[in-house]
């Protein structure tokens, strides 16, 4: 079973109800800080740390004044557009009494379904954590429509473990875990600790309709659970009411583990690997050889581009023979590929007329 004290790129997932009153539409002030504390000592320790945050539609809510009713598509993008400010706000008053510092990231559905945004996203949030920032990640309500939403953060969690090879996830929750039936009706309900494979009995489960224990809430949390597990994220559903609810974790409160399928590297490089290459890039021997010794892939080394590909689309990499390296995703469109081949990162902006990334293909975007 996995533990969070082992985790090396951690995602936490927190839902409005945990941040913000519901009686009275206030921030949950005292919660928020115990939390920021817990991501302090976990960061301390050298481990990367991601929030994905609802609570601005509620909060926005409550300056608002709007009922307590389902809101209007406007409505909901403008108690957003009020909240986002203010959830950003609490977020950095929090983490920074610990000199942490934090960013805001909103993203749609889109962001992750087209492969240019995707790599755009993730070296996005990879700098943050580089530079030892917590990114508080939410969907952006104030312009996602139904066909480009989520729908709810669970999956977009799950999502943004995957987009930044995270090794767990968290899920904070209204329940201590993944019960066998809804225990509030069923006294015979039990709580498993571990779940290898997510099996259709485990789905039959989860519930048809109601509250966070059944269709609105746990179906969509198994559904995180299988995206996360299938990349290599091991996920845990806990209880997010309690004060320090990752501490409470660690020191072993109850909840329930998914085991990953595979370790977060190895999955990214399978997904790369099973992708249809849209064009070609034959290397120099020398890039060949910096590539066998785990480099990204500069333009210098790329001496013949073909086919028609943009940004974030999958390309085979061969050498001057014709056997094939691997293939890996492209920073770049075949056009400036075939414009830059062959010159210097630091000539990139002098022959595009804009600046661009240094690498061709990076390391992490590619399957050997």
């Amino acid at each position: 079973m996995a533990s969070l004290s082992q985790a090396k790129r951690l995602v936490v997932k927190i839902g409005s109800a945990l941040l913000v009153d519901r009686s009275t539409g206030a921030l949950r002030s005292e919660w928020l800080h115990a939390l920021a504390a817990d991501v302090a000592r976990i960061k301390a320790r050298g481990t990367d740390v991601i929030l994905v945050s609802s609570g601005s539609i509620a909060l926005g809510r409550g300056v608002l004044r709007l009922p307590e009713t389902v809101l209007a598509l406007e409505q909901s993008q403008a108690a957003a557009a009020v909240g986002q400010i203010r959830l950003a706000r609490a977020y950095e008053e929090a983490l920074t009494p610990h000199d942490i510092t934090t960013a805001q990231v909103l993203v749609t559905l889109e962001d992750s379904a087209n492969r240019r945004r995707y790599l755009n996203s993730r070296a996005t949030l990879e700098t943050l954590v580089g530079f030892g920032v917590v990114p508080i990640v939410n969907e952006n309500d104030t312009v996602a429509t139904d066909e480009i939403r989520y729908g709810d953060n669970d999956r977009l969690a799950a999502q943004v473990a995957v987009t930044v090879g995270a090794d767990q996830l968290i899920l904070l929750s209204d329940v201590d875990g993944f019960y066998s039936a809804n225990p509030a009706t069923d006294a015979t309900a039990c709580r498993y600790d571990v779940i290898d494979t997510i099996t259709p009995e485990i789905e039959a489960m989860a519930g048809d309709a109601g509250s966070g224990l059944s269709k609105g809430g746990m179906k969509t949390k198994l559904m995180a659970a299988k995206t996360a597990t299938a990349s290599g994220c091991a996920m845990a559903i806990a209880d997010g009411f309690v004060l320090h609810p990752l501490r409470a974790l660690e020191d072993g409160a109850p909840a329930t583990w998914f085991t990953p399928l595979l370790d977060p590297h190895a999955a990214r490089k399978r997904w790369i690997a099973a992708m249809k290459p849209r064009g070609t890039l034959v290397l120099d021997e020398g890039a060949a050889r910096a590539l066998g010794q785990g480099n990204s892939l500069l333009p210098a080394g790329v001496t013949e581009v073909s086919g028609t590909f943009g940004r974030g689309d999958p390309v085979q990499i061969s050498d001057l023979s014709g056997r094939t390296l691997g293939q890996g995703l492209s920073r770049y469109t075949a056009a400036e590929a075939r414009v830059i081949s062959g010159h210097r990162s630091d000539e990139i902006e002098a022959l595009l007329g804009y600046p661009g990334r240094a690498a061709l293909i990076h390391r992490d975007d590619m399957a050997l």
